[in-house]
């Protein structure tokens, strides 16, 4: 089982970057999936949530109306679309996968992780 992370790169202030997260080994359309991210001497933080149908989201107010999490279940991937970007965006990203069906805000609600895309944002 495993979640592939991908898209993140360097960045200028303002830019746009396009995360996916492949999930392989078995499906995640019965999860609700979630990015989460870390940035250097902090802890780790969701940034936006999706339900398993997709058809609910939460997003952390720092990203809120810049970033939108979506979900293809026909192909068992998540996407994260981050608009805007500023220099206080870069971190490690990381998609996970939730036991449950519904968002969760709680990282140990999560069973399963992927490795991390670092996302740099410079000014």
């Amino acid at each position: 089982v495993q979640l592939q992370a991908s898209g993140g790169g360097l960045v200028q202030a303002g830019g746009s970057l396009r995360l996916s997260c492949a999930a392989s080994g078995r499906t995640f359309i019965w999860n609700g999936m979630g990015w989460f991210r870390q940035a250097p001497g902090k802890q780790r933080e969701l940034v936006a949530a999706i339900t398993s149908g997709g058809d609910s989201t939460v997003y952390a107010d720092s990203v809120k109306g810049r970033f939108t999490i979506s979900r293809d279940n026909a192909k068992n991937t998540v996407y994260l679309q981050m608009n805007s970007l500023k220099p206080e965006d870069t971190a490690v990203y990381y998609c996970a996968a939730n036991q449950y069906s519904s968002v969760s805000y709680v990282d140990k609600d999560y069973n399963y992780w992927g490795q991390g895309t670092l996302v740099t944002v410079s000014s």
